[in-house]
């Protein structure tokens, strides 16, 4: 038996899991005012707030710290890294405390697990941040030597979500070439091969398909003009490509439910748009199977978007001659947290060391 404590923070939120094993003992999103966060300055004065809190959830659930095996906190921004369970150590702590990588709510999430973990004396880690980077060289090019591409995804589901393809099809992640799709706020394509994501779209600002609240890739001669006309600052022009661009430029809203609502009572240009995003999630898939040289044992459709029926049907009848295609809704990120520290404790994964800045 071993118990995991969960921990995965969010801008306005802290979830919480206590897993035994595979069952579920608690499972709870502690929800933070605006009020409550607007005394803290940076992210990093939120750390004493939030790891109080989770105590004190757990406290009220019964579940005692000295009763866990294991706690593992959601991968913040750290230098770039193979994708693994790590455990946390100084040198992570060091690194997400001065925020080399920028500041964010997951930053806190190895923080609040190193610190209960080392209360009781029990290990702590982190699994598969957004910044996990196994890209081959030629999918770093960009066309100039200015920019480089770089590895910024959903890692954690689409590893997750890798693993259990591999075991539907009773064969190890290592050994499996698979096309993941994460379809979400972001969009994110991953061609997974032997266990590596050798290529993947830069799901965060600016590359792949566009998403519900994001541009993805833009024509660069146009986006170049664009920032050049004097009406938006550069903080608009990120805003325009993260925030405010894809659904939300089109049609007003990232909601995908409100925008089935608007198909279904006839909207032709609701559904054009969220049609041309399937497209574009197609065409990435396509892209993502060349990197692979057409050896795809399967192609994975998830996140929250892959619970809308005629968008996942829009992507597979364009790709489905590639490979077979599963549908696996939601993100999953508890669990797969839970799960790959429990592939630790019972010895069928070894846990990484953080060594930092890559030379």
């Amino acid at each position: 038996m071993h118990r995991i404590l969960v921990i995965n923070p969010g801008s306005t939120s802290t979830k919480i899991a206590v897993y035994t094993d595979s069952v579920v003992e608690v499972e709870q999103k502690l929800h933070h005012s605006n009020e409550e966060l607007a005394s803290y300055e940076k992210m990093i004065d939120q750390f004493q707030f939030r790891r109080n809190l989770v105590v004190q959830c757990l406290n009220e659930r019964k579940i005692a710290l000295a009763s866990l095996d294991a706690v593992v906190g959601r991968g913040g921004l750290v230098y770039p890294l193979e994708g693994g369970c790590y455990r946390i150590n100084e040198l992570m702590i060091h690194d997400l405390q001065n925020a080399v990588m920028g500041e964010h709510a997951s930053n806190l999430g190895a923080l609040i697990a190193h610190a209960i973990g080392d209360e009781i004396g029990k290990p702590s880690f982190i699994v598969d941040p957004v910044v996990v980077d196994e890209m081959e060289p030629l999918a770093r090019y960009s066309g100039s030597p200015e920019i480089s591409r770089l590895s910024i995804f959903h890692a954690l589901n689409q590893k997750a979500e890798a693993q259990r393809m591999a075991q539907s099809l009773n064969r190890h992640y290592h050994d499996c070439h698979l096309i993941i799709a994460h379809l979400g706020g972001g969009i994110s394509v991953g061609a997974h091969k032997q266990g590596k994501v050798i290529d993947v779209n830069n799901a965060l600002d600016g590359d792949g398909p566009f998403s519900p609240e994001r541009t993805g890739g833009l024509p660069a001669g146009q986006l170049a003009r664009l920032c050049f006309l004097g009406k938006w600052s550069l903080d608009e022009i990120k805003k325009l490509i993260k925030g405010h661009g894809g659904l939300v430029a089109y049609l007003g809203t990232n909601d995908g439910g409100e925008i089935m609502t608007r198909i279904k009572a006839g909207d032709e240009k609701a559904r054009e748009v969220f049609e041309a995003m399937a497209y574009q999630v197609a065409k990435e898939i396509g892209a993502m199977a060349t990197v692979l040289k057409g050896k795809v044992d399967a192609i994975v459709l998830t996140g929250g978007l892959a619970y809308i029926e005629l968008f996942v049907n829009w992507i597979i009848e364009r790709v489905q001659f590639i490979a077979p295609v599963s549908v696996i809704p939601g993100e999953n990120e508890m669990l797969a947290m839970h799960e790959s520290v429990l592939r630790v404790l019972t010895g069928k994964e070894e846990a990484k060391d953080y060594l930092g800045k890559r030379e």
